[in-house]
């Protein structure tokens, strides 16, 4: 077992690499109560196209499968695992992601055998095709209520005008034609590529002693037995770096306005801490541009143009990277033209004053610190770090080492004119 300080952290994670290839990271946290324990597999949604295990040709799956496994995975024959997790006091959820799937818990107690009900029931699937069909009836309704969801149909819309060919731009869920077309053997399919120990993570966080955790996670896998892992390919569709469509807007029942504009960025080929820099340097950018001490910010706001559901957000993953900035307004044609104007005039170095850099330099600074209290978010960060080749703690003393220059430098490379999109949700018009 290794273990690596970050001094200015405080913090010492440690890890090892288990003979079936698993990765397991363990901080330990004094004086806190709770442990959070994630397992987490290197897959998530746009993974739909991809060679299986022990064959030779890609096989195209249908959308939405990566959301479908995870929901399968608690159904077992003896019985649902989350009252299992209950029985033991601790509680547990997972998640899809464009490129993760997770399964976590948390609990105060009962810690090992909480973590071994969790490496047991993701290690050990159960399908069959009586509830794989009652299971797309359920998948079927969630979907229908996003569907009803005007912040979830901008959010995604805004993702579908983006991207003409990548699979980003499906909703995580799949929609109702696609799911129908999920069987068993898709799902043991993408289990067997996907879920083998060489391809996930257990991060363990919480007042627990690493070496004794450390060997209980050895027992329980040496206790199975797996293949040899094999490298997994993967398949993406070529992607123009213009945006597919520049506008779409939608009508539903709301009382005000949604306004999402989106950029597309270049796909960049950095890595490790070059691609840290990267995404801190998009996270500063957006804030001197758009945050609450901007001027943008106030004067849109004194003059009614935005609210305080004003925000933006900024994801790169697995090749594809993009920024939405927005919010509720009474005029979206108006601030979807001053969002694009805004970058586009911080493309040819405008708005990027010193002092406004140091501000969201500190404030950023201070935010990460903060949520370093949280074991959630530890827990769910690092591996998303982890599996892109990052590394969570290494964002504040890079955050600190960062300049004026390397913001200027992001924005110049990665603002694109022919990368914007928006979209509207406008009210129903009456009848």
């Amino acid at each position: 077992m290794n273990n690596t300080v970050f001094e200015q952290m405080k913090e010492t994670v440690y890890h090892e690499q288990l003979e079936n290839g698993l990765n397991v990271y363990i901080l330990p946290k004094a004086g806190f109560n709770k442990t959070y324990v994630t397992f987490t597999t290197n897959y998530g949604s746009i993974d739909n196209d991809f060679i299986p295990e022990g064959e030779s040709d890609f096989l195209h799956v249908p959308d939405g499968i990566a959301h479908f496994l995870e929901h399968k995975m608690f159904e077992k024959e003896d019985g649902d695992v989350f009252q299992k997790f209950s029985s033991q006091g601790a509680s547990a959820n997972a998640f899809t992601s464009f490129t993760r799937t997770a399964y976590l818990f948390s609990a105060t107690s009962n810690i090992k055998e909480n973590t071994e009900t969790l490496l047991d029931f993701v290690q050990a699937p159960y399908f069959t095709e009586q509830t794989v069909e009652k299971e797309k009836g359920i998948i079927g309704q969630e979907i229908r209520m996003y569907d009803d969801n005007p912040d979830w149909r901008v959010y995604f819309g805004l993702i579908e005008n983006l991207y003409k060919n990548h699979p980003v731009k499906i909703d995580i869920a799949g929609t109702v034609e696609s799911i129908a077309h999920i069987t068993k053997d898709h799902l043991y399919t993408c289990y067997e590529t996907f879920y083998h120990p060489n391809n996930m993570s257990l991060f363990i966080v919480g007042p627990v002693d690493p070496n004794e955790m450390m060997e209980f996670v050895r027992r329980n896998q040496a206790s199975k037995t797996f293949p040899a892992p094999t490298p997994i390919k993967r398949r993406f569709p070529d992607e123009p770096a213009e945006a597919a469509e520049t506008h779409r807007s939608l009508r539903m029942t709301v009382n005000t306005s949604k306004c999402e504009v989106g950029l597309k960025m270049p796909v960049s080929d950095k890595k490790g801490t070059e691609k840290l820099k990267e995404e801190l340097a998009a996270g500063l950018l957006l804030e001197i541009l758009f945050g609450k001490s901007a001027e943008f910010y106030e004067k849109s706001y004194n003059a009614g143009l935005i609210d305080d559901t004003f925000g933006f957000d900024y994801t790169a993953e697995r090749g594809f990277s993009f920024a939405i900035v927005g919010g509720d307004t009474n005029e979206p044609d108006k601030l979807s033209q001053r969002i694009k104007e805004q970058l586009l005039e911080a493309k040819e170095g405008q708005h990027m004053a010193e002092d406004s850099f140091q501000r969201a330099r500190k404030k950023k600074i201070g935010s990460l610190l903060r949520s370093f209290n949280s074991p959630e978010f530890i827990a769910n960060q690092f591996t998303r770090y982890q599996f892109n080749g990052l590394n969570l703690f290494e964002t504040v003393p890079l955050l600190e080492a960062m300049t004026m220059d390397d913001v200027v430098r992001f924005a110049r490379t990665m603002i694109q004119e022919e990368g914007f999109s928006s979209c509207f949700v406008l009210p129903k018009e009456s009848a």
